[in-house]
């Protein structure tokens, strides 16, 4: 089970990356491992030297009852106070912000792995999207 974010790494240019884990609900945990959740448009902000992962979307799981579920809710982050005081250090760094990429299954814990990342300009996507469409035709070519 992994649920990327594939706009992630078209959109910022990552530098480093963590993991972490998640702080959910019962049902919730179900919900991600049978697949409904969404990173995009989801970000990382740390308020009171904790970590909160905003904007993911996890779908209701389908058995559970839960009145006044918010699907788009803030979600803590399990990390160290060192780990997030070196965070808090990074991002005050101008254009730098911590992207979700995946989360996955790791030992029966959910796992997010997030970055940190400059965002690109639309000439930098240009040319990304120019790299990739090289390098397949290069592929392509080699093997036939």
């Amino acid at each position: 089970m992994e649920i990327n974010n594939s706009r992630a790494r078209f959109d910022y240019e990552i530098l480093d990356t963590w993991e972490a884990g998640l702080r959910l609900t019962g049902a919730e945990v179900k919900a991600v491992r049978a697949g409904s959740m969404s990173l995009k448009g989801a970000y990382i902000t740390i308020h009171n030297d904790e970590a909160f992962l905003l904007n993911a979307h996890i779908g209701l799981y389908a058995k559970a009852i839960q009145k006044g579920y918010d699907p788009t809710q803030s979600r803590k982050l399990l990390l160290h106070k060192k780990e997030i005081k070196r965070l808090i250090g990074l991002t005050q760094q101008k254009g730098l912000t911590l992207v979700p990429l995946k989360v996955y299954s790791s030992h029966n814990k959910l796992k997010l792995e997030f970055g940190l990342g400059r965002g690109r300009s639309r000439i930098d996507k240009r040319a990304v999207i120019k790299k990739r469409d090289i390098d397949r035709e290069i592929k392509t070519a080699l093997s036939s």
